[in-house]
């Protein structure tokens, strides 16, 4: 059974959950029994099943743990399937969360929700969907953070060992904006339907944003070119771990008014990241230059290259002429890879309100 903490009400329950560090700093919604039981039945399986073990401390991810941190972040019962298949992907071996939990660098999972899940969610794929703002970006985000605090030990200055932590580990999240984009959605690029719903995972640095304005007159047949160019300096950016270790994936973010100009361009997303890949290359020598104890060893002549795949295209935000890079950590032995993992609606997710 559950370890259950009293107190005489809510205020004072929070201050228990401050003073026992199992916050994000910032106040949460007190997980009662009746609010806890509500996501557990939205998400459709016994409160004991666990979804994975959370790196570094390696903590059993039971529907009721996760559950009671869903609530503490603010997630609604129709909110937590997505989560679910969040910390399921969380915990896949291939995304490296240990790794990513305890390094120095500054890294966070992204998580990027598609198929019909989003509109269930009401998550937000528009301006400012990132956050702050949208309810469900933020607490199906915050839900994902809380439960590598609580149950996988990633706690500042304990295991979480970030020099300067980051503002998105509070919450990184949205939904792809399936709608506006002119190429098949996220997830099917990653082997599933389009009728099904998915998370994907990644782990990243903070974004880089990249100014892609309109050219001037003459110039506009090239003007798809010249902002992959562009977004290809910063992808190549030669102070990222990124650039020097030939691995980890890095994820460029475009709304749909950008990706419509490269499509219109003749582009698909495999044709970007092959671009991508091919304008951001840096021969060996001139990175050891900069940077000696990071490079790996080879021939000063030769060109760091990596796999075209390893470039994540996700397609979402409200209209402007600015790109967002999203560099990564590329240590782990997967190379922290992205994960992606489908949502199982459960029709008891649409528990009333009044229940929680």
């Amino acid at each position: 059974m559950p370890r259950l903490a009293e107190a005489p009400d809510e205020a004072a329950a929070l201050e228990q959950l401050h003073a026992g560090n199992m916050t994000d700093g910032l106040p949460v919604v007190i997980p009662t029994r009746r609010r806890v039981d509500a996501l557990v039945l939205a998400g459709g399986l016994d409160g004991d099943v666990v979804l994975g073990t959370v790196g570094p401390a390696q903590g059993a991810a039971t529907l009721h743990a996760v559950a009671t941190n869903a609530v503490m972040a603010g997630c609604l019962p129709a909110h937590f399937p997505v989560v679910i298949a969040g910390v399921q992907a969380l915990c896949d071996p291939v995304f490296d969360l240990t790794e990513v939990q305890v390094t120095t660098h500054s890294v966070t999972p992204l998580v990027i929700v598609n198929g019909p899940a989003r509109a269930a969610c009401e998550l937000s794929s528009g301006t400012g969907c990132l956050g702050p703002g949208p309810r469900a970006n933020a607490s199906i985000g915050r839900a994902l953070r809380l439960v590598m605090m609580n149950i996988g030990g990633g706690r500042p200055g304990l295991a979480d060992m970030t020099v300067y932590g980051h503002p998105a580990k509070f919450s990184f999240c949205a939904a792809e904006d399936e709608a506006g984009s002119p190429w098949e959605p996220l997830h099917v690029s990653r082997g599933l339907r389009a009728e099904q719903s998915a998370v994907t995972v990644v782990a990243t640095e903070g974004p880089h944003t990249v100014c892609c304005v309109p050219v001037p007159d003459g110039l506009q047949d090239r003007e798809a070119d010249i902002w992959i160019s562009l977004i290809a300096s910063a992808i190549g950016t030669t102070g990222a771990n990124s650039t020097y270790f030939e691995r980890g994936t890095i994820t460029v973010i475009l709304n749909a008014q950008l990706a419509g100009t490269f499509a219109r361009a003749g582009h698909t997303r495999r044709s970007l990241q092959e671009q991508f890949v091919a304008r951001s290359r840096h021969r060996r020598g001139y990175l050891r230059g900069l940077n000696p104890g990071l490079i790996a060893p080879g021939a000063d002549d030769d060109v760091v290259h990596r796999d075209p795949a390893t470039i994540m295209i996700v397609v979402t935000g409200g209209g402007g002429h600015y790109v967002m890079v999203c560099p990564t950590l590329g240590v782990g032995p997967h190379n922290n890879s992205p994960v992606t993992r489908e949502i199982s609606i459960n029709p008891s997710c649409e528990v009333p309100l009044q229940q929680r």
